[in-house]
């Protein structure tokens, strides 16, 4: 779309990749036939990419899905097709968040004007109303009784869309956001509302500050990017009574607010993630041929595991993920030679 957030990535993408494609999604088209797919650009069939980010607003969730189903088995994703239609709608976020046990506010859904309405009468105020689409705040109405909250329905009547009401949880204008690349948050930061404004997004004037988020926060925020099956996702959280909530899953977020603030460079990490990544698929798919040649020839190949990942520091030490461990079958009680180097790093039981 031209964003400065995606020319951001883009040129974070030339420094690990060979080759990088800046495609524009309005010169995008899905073509369908009965016997194929294909997705073209300005009229021309895409060439065989072994990264897509596919990135957009919820005005182009149908395209979104349509390209991403399309190539999904051909190529790498860091967002499945699915997640471009529950991330894009908020009922569908908080459906998805509640099967997967993700906590957020208690939110309810009405089918009527009259079915809602019953509803206002049974809530504690004030509340949030929402509509499903919408990003950067909008279509987020605050309500501090059930008579405003009732105007606001009979004017919502009108516009014949389903839309959220939720529970209002007292935060003083506060909420976080993480943006989640993988298995890890690579930069989160506290938002604050200004004055008579509700909302804490930046891009309603809401002002930042760096934070560094605790493991049972970060956990939240990485099972709810997976929820929706993204991989790279910006997550916002309230800091409810009994803990962090989880309000809104941005799978387009800018970058240039949370760049600024934590002056951590989130296209790099991003690019670097989607490179690696496809790294090791390229590589796995080399390894199912040379498996092949091995198979046909009589001879086993060794499996060797390989994780991708972003180190997770705790101060200056490094913390391994715990699949590392599952996969080792280290314990405390082993001795173990450790071989270090710049750039490699190699552990192996000492027998």
């Amino acid at each position: 779309m031209g964003s400065v957030s995606s020319r951001w990535t883009f040129e974070a993408l030339k420094k690990y990749f060979k080759e990088v494609d800046n495609l524009d999604i309005k010169k995008i088209e899905v073509n369908l036939a009965s016997n194929k797919i294909e997705v073209t650009h300005n009229g021309k069939p895409i060439r065989k990419y072994d990264c897509i980010y596919a990135k957009g607003s919820f005005r182009y969730e149908a395209l979104l899905r349509s390209l991403t189903y399309a190539l999904y088995n051909t190529t790498y994703m860091p967002i499945k097709p699915d997640a471009f239609t529950l991330g894009h709608d908020k009922i569908l976020t908080h459906l998805e968040l509640q099967k997967n046990k993700i906590p957020m506010p208690t939110t309810y859904i009405s089918s009527s004007t009259s079915a809602a309405k019953k509803i206002l009468e049974l809530v504690n105020y004030p509340i949030i109303m929402k509509f499903p689409k919408g990003t950067q705040g909008k279509g987020v109405m605050f309500a501090e009784s059930y008579a405003a909250a009732a105007s606001m329905l009979d004017a919502l009547s009108a516009l014949k869309q389903p839309f959220l009401i939720q529970e209002f949880i007292e935060t003083e204008g506060i909420d976080t956001r993480a943006i989640v690349v993988g298995e890890n948050v690579v930069a989160s930061m506290k938002r604050k509302a200004v004055k008579g404004e509700m909302r804490a997004n930046i891009h309603a004037g809401g002002v930042g500050e760096p934070c560094e988020l605790d493991y049972y926060t970060k956990k939240i925020a990485v099972d709810a990017a997976k929820a929706i099956g993204a991989e790279i996702c910006a997550v916002d959280i309230l800091e409810g009574p009994k803990g962090p909530l989880v309000i809104e899953l941005n799978l387009s977020p800018g970058l240039q607010g949370i760049t600024k603030v934590t002056k951590i460079d989130v296209a790099d990490k991003i690019a670097r993630y989607l490179f690696e990544k496809s790294r090791i698929l390229k590589e796995k798919e080399g390894n199912k041929d040379t498996k092949k040649i091995f198979t046909d020839l009589g001879i086993e190949s060794k499996k060797i595991n390989e994780v991708i990942t972003l180190l997770d520091f705790r101060g200056n030490r490094i913390l391994l993920p715990q699949n590392i461990t599952n996969i080792t079958k280290f314990n405390d009680k082993d001795e173990v030679i450790v071989i270090a180097e710049k750039n490699s790093l190699s552990i192996k039981k000492f027998m």
